[in-house]
């Protein structure tokens, strides 16, 4: 198991449009298993509804936790994602 903690940065939260690039890049670790947990809530990486169900907002923390396969690279890509600014211009 491994686990990464970072603070969402996008402008506007994690809404569709990242919510689709988090997901997309989960399937790209075929075999690993992804778990996002904050103080809102916890959320399974196997359904985007599940992820937007969250409402992350600028600012909140979000740990990313990642079992199976290549975990470390895995939660490290993941997690970064996360911290991303989809935004742009970045507000």
């Amino acid at each position: 198991m491994a686990e990464k903690t970072v603070t969402v940065r996008n402008h506007d939260g994690i809404h569709c449009r990242p919510s689709s690039a988090i997901m997309n890049a989960a399937m790209e670790f075929p075999g690993t298993e992804f778990t996002v947990e904050t103080d809102k809530g916890e959320a399974g990486l196997s359904s985007i509804l599940s992820l937007l169900s969250l409402g992350l907002q600028r600012g909140d923390e979000v740990t990313v936790i990642a079992t199976g396969g290549d975990e470390q690279n895995a939660c490290e890509n993941i997690a970064e994602l996360f911290a991303f600014e989809f935004d742009f211009p970045p507000q």
